[in-house]
């Protein structure tokens, strides 16, 4: 029989894949897009790590959601650095989320508070993603618009705390297998996870439609 890890990274593997691949995306890593587009992706991550973030000295104290709070891994003041750099000192005056953004905040924000089982999903799905996949963003974004490499612009993806990101992960892998829940549970986890990458893909879409390619 499989092990949970495996069956989440499995089971959410192809809405994993519609996020990855989505037309925003692409446009970015291709530099195809201004560094305003970048910007405004980040604005956007603020609100859903603010929720993610905002609620983990209560979260830690909790026996499923509790082992997997780690202070390495906390991107809201990184996030925060990067916003500075890119929209100006007066960044929050101008933060705005977008209809699908705030809809993944506040399901995020439920979960941390009513369903810590289900906050597993959200914190699999964002921070392991940008500890994979987001070093890809890093890389292109510090080459695309000359942000210094891992500095101001990029820090968000910048984990100084993780010196050996396979072990943590494995570790991580680990974590989700002894997770105290029973299989119940887990199927609900996995039904979260995958509502996630969905959640994440619906932001892709609305950040494509306020970004379009012109033809």
């Amino acid at each position: 029989m499989d092990s949970f890890s495996t069956l989440i990274r499995t089971a959410s593997h192809e809405q994993h894949v519609e996020a990855e691949t989505s037309t925003f995306m692409s446009d970015l890593l291709g530099g195809r897009l201004g560094m305003d587009a970048y910007a405004r992706y980040t604005e956007q991550l603020w609100f859903v790590y603010e929720a993610l973030e905002s609620g983990t000295e209560r979260l830690a104290a909790d026996p499923v959601a509790g082992p997997f709070i780690r202070p390495e891994l906390l991107r809201l003041p990184s996030l925060e650095q990067d916003l500075a750099h890119l929209r100006g000192p007066q960044w929050r005056t101008t933060l705005t989320a977008l209809p699908a953004t705030r809809a993944y905040a506040e399901r995020v924000a439920h979960c941390a508070t009513e369903w810590p089982a289900g906050y597993i999903a959200h914190h699999y799905t964002r921070y392991l993603g940008d500890l994979s996949g987001g070093q890809i963003i890093r890389d292109k974004a510090e080459r695309t618009w000359g942000f210094p490499r891992k500095g101001d612009g990029v820090r968000f993806y910048v984990f100084e705390g993780i010196s050996n990101p396979a072990a943590f992960k494995r570790e991580h892998r680990e974590l989700l297998d002894g997770v105290r829940v029973d299989d119940l549970e887990k199927q609900r986890i996995v039904t979260e996870c995958k509502r996630a990458f969905a959640l994440n893909t619906d932001v892709f879409r609305a950040l494509g439609e306020e970004f379009p390619l012109s033809a």
